[in-house]
Formats: C-alpha cells, sequence, structure tokens
C-alpha cells in the first residue's frame, strides 16, 4: 500500500499502532500544527470539520507530499552509535464542496500510522560461553479514508462531524538466532494484524466578532474511544541461516477475529484573527488517553497519556492587494508534545519548530502552493533512550474552483 510506507526507519514505531502523521495539512504544519480554531476560505482544515462550514462556494482540491531526513543516535557501551535515513510519502489527497449556503461536505484520504523499524540486540546465553542474537522488525500502518460535513448553526458558530474508515495492516517478526559450536539455528515468530473498522470525530466552533477588525476563534474537536475489528496471523518456524526449513510452520493462529481499542482524544484550540484574514495568532493543546490503548489480544500495550502543545502564526501583508508580493502569506510555529511512551521511566518528549509559505497561483489568485519545514528533536542520550533529530518536508497544493453551479440560459 503506498500510503502506508512511512517515513523513515523509527524505532518508536514499534510500539501501539505505530507513529502517528501530522493529522494538518502543509498549511498546518508551517505554523506549528496550529488548526483546531482557524480555517482560511482558500485552504481545507483538516483537523476540525466543524470548520468546513466556514468556506463559502469554493470547491477546492488539495494534495500533500511529505519528505523526512532524520538521524539517530543511541549510547550503547558508553559509545555513540548513528544512523541516519530519508524517506518520502503522500500526505493526503482531499476535495471540499458546498452542499448548501450553510453545509459542507469533504472527502480525503491519508495515512494515519506507519510501522518502520529494525533493530538488534546480543546477549551472551546465561551458563554458557555461546551467544544469542535477535532481531525485531516491523513493516506497515494504517490509512485513513474521511467523509466530514461541517454545517453553519449561526453566523459564528459551527458544528461537524466525520466518519473515518480506518484500514492496513502491521506485520512485525522476531527473529532468535542460537550461535553453537554444532549448529546455527534461526527461530522466527511473525505476528501479522490486519485493521479495518470505522471511527468518529465530533467538532465545534464559536468565532465572535470583538471589533470591526478582530475576531476570537475558539474550536475543540472530540474523538471517543473506539474498539476497531483486527485479523491476527501468527507463525513460528526453526530454519538455518541460509533458509533451509529445519521444521516446518507452525501456525498458532489464521486471520482470528478480534479487537484492538484505540483511545479517546481531545483537542481545543484559540486564535486571534485580523480582518481579512492579514494576521492570525494561534495555540492548540491536545489530550490523548494512550493510557486505554489496547492490542488485539486485549492486553495493555505499555502506552502512558500524552499531551500536544502549538502555537502558530500566520500573516498575510494585504490580503485585498493587487501587488503579487502582498498576497504571498508567511508562516511559522512551534510544538511541544510529549509522547506515549516512556524509557527507563522518563518520558519522551518531541520538540520541533516551524515556517512555511503560501504563494498564490492561476486565475484570480485563488490556487495555492503551499510549502512547511520543520525542524525538531525527540529522546536523548540518557538512559537506553534513543535520539532522534529530523527535518520535514511538506509541499500542498491547493486549488479552488467554481463548481457544481447551475447555469442559467439567456
Amino acid at each position: 500500500m503506498v500510503l502506508a510506507q512511512g517515513l523513515g526507519n523509527s524505532p518508536y514505531s514499534s510500539l501501539g499502532i505505530g507513529e502517528m502523521y501530522s493529522p494538518g495539512n502543509a498549511t498546518n504544519m508551517g505554523m506549528g500544527g496550529v488548526g483546531v480554531s482557524n480555517a482560511s476560505g482558500f485552504y481545507l482544515n483538516l483537523q476540525n470539520p466543524a470548520l468546513l462550514a466556514q468556506r463559502r462556494r469554493f470547491t477546492v482540491f488539495e494534495v500533500g507530499l511529505i519528505g523526512k531526513s532524520a538521524g539517530l543516535s543511541q549510547n550503547i557501551s558508553n559509545t555513540e552509535q548513528s544512523q541516519s535515513n530519508v524517506a518520502g510519502n503522500l500526505g493526503y489527497l482531499a476535495l471540499a464542496f458546498p452542499a448548501s449556503s450553510r453545509w459542507n461536505i469533504s472527502l480525503s484520504l491519508k495515512p494515519y500510522t506507519f510501522v518502520n523499524y529494525n533493530t538488534q540486540e546480543n546477549t551472551a546465553v546465561p551458563g554458557t560461553q555461546y551467544l544469542a542474537s535477535y532481531n525485531y522488525t516491523g513493516r506497515g500502518g494504517l490509512n485513513k479514508a474521511t467523509f466530514a460535513n461541517g454545517y453553519r448553526i449561526t453566523n459564528n458558530f459551527y458544528l461537524g462531524a466525520e466518519a473515518s474508515f480506518l484500514f492496513g495492516n502491521v506485520t512485525n517478526s522476531a527473529d532468535s538466532r542460537a550461535v553453537t559450536s554444532t549448529t546455527d539455528l534461526l527461530v522466527t515468530h511473525l505476528n501479522r494484524v490486519n485493521y479495518s473498522d470505522v471511527v468518529f470525530k465530533l467538532g465545534g466552533a464559536w468565532r465572535p466578532k470583538l471589533s470591526d477588525k478582530w475576531t476570537l476563534n475558539l474550536g475543540a474537536t472530540y474523538e471517543p474511544k473506539a474498539r476497531i475489528k483486527a485479523q491476527q496471523t501468527d507463525i513460528y518456524q526453526q530454519t538455518s541461516l541460509s533458509g533451509l526449513a529445519i521444521t516446518a510452520p507452525d501456525t498458532i493462529r489464521l486471520n482470528s477475529n478480534s479487537k484492538a481499542t484505540l483511545p479517546q482524544q481531545m483537542h481545543f484550540g484559540i486564535s486571534l484573527e485580523k480582518a481579512n484574514q492579514s494576521l492570525l495568532v494561534g495555540v492548540d493543546v491536545g489530550l490523548q488517553k494512550w493510557s486505554e490503548y489496547r492490542t488485539a489480544d486485549n492486553k495493555a500495550g505499555g502506552l502512558f497519556d500524552a499531551m500536544t502543545f502549538a502555537s502558530g502564526i500566520e500573516y498575510t501583508p494585504k490580503p485585498t492587494s493587487n501587488r503579487y508580493r502582498d498576497l504571498i502569506t508567511y508562516r511559522a510555529g512551534f510544538q511541544y508534545n510529549q509522547m506515549p511512551y516512556k524509557i527507563g521511566g522518563q518520558a519522551i518528549n518531541d520538540v520541533n519548530g516551524s515556517i512555511g509559505l503560501s504563494l498564490p497561483l492561476g486565475y484570480n489568485l485563488v490556487n495555492h502552493i503551499t510549502l512547511a519545514l520543520v525542524a525538531g528533536q525527540r529522546g536523548v542520550l540518557t538512559a537506553n533512550q534513543i535520539r532522534e533529530r529530523y527535518v520535514q518536508i511538506a509541499l500542498g497544493f491547493s486549488l479552488n474552483d467554481w463548481w457544481f453551479i447551475k447555469r442559467a440560459v439567456d
């Protein structure tokens, strides 16, 4: 599946259902991920379905690409070991159009999580002179196809809801290699889980005017805890290092039906917007109850409650000007994430900063190409933590047009 190829080797993606993709588009990524309370008539809002209704008569189609360069480091036996990798993926496809003057609908497809890791460990076999070598790998991820609706209740109050079909699979394998003087065995355990089910999100927004020039934006979203369908397959086998089977594969279970539990999530946003969207400053806070997560075996996944804080600013010099340079939009942001992982009792934090801009294109300059650059670090070189320093680049295309217009005949 093209959408679930991931963003390079990430050891932390071995936990839970994998590493989460950014929920926003390139526009949001350029301003720290802020997007729960703010929206624009030129870009889609993928974070709060209620704000779809802030759009008027334009139909918009968006495509996003994302790339990542990361360097991984860890202290092993007082020696720093490092690795670097580069990867890219399709970030999102989305379409939104008006169903009425108050109601807007969107359809989108985007990757939701990815699993991509490969770790090795060598330890002595107790009481012997031999070594045991362990190799852990994982591949796959989940994708998200979403149908969302936003409705304007009053001039300043909006409600929205979305239904998303999650689908994809995750394959984890563990190889144990016992090296002795007489034989060399490789014992492999392969676990594959296929996920497919529907999850929901609710959203609300309120945009009271503070004056002729300033508007206050308030937004919130809620994703309830969900039990999603899962099918598991477990296989054990002994082989030689050359791949010659020593025993026949032992299938413990084949496409066994079960369910995994995804946690509830809440996000809140507040932003201050100047007239004609020439200036916007916003803050988002998110809470994810990952301690509620349960595997397809209904076991605790070893995850902890997580928190996200994001702040961002967006500035367009003169939105009503006829000069091109006055219509370029600039963005900057900061994000702090307390991840749902702990290593040696210490929480893993992700801190990053971002910049971005949007260039208007096409007839009447209503289309945009958006670029966002995010640089950050998570984890530190202490205990058994893995430090990851990364740079992400997001490229987005927003195409606006007057679709579904009833033509009049003179």
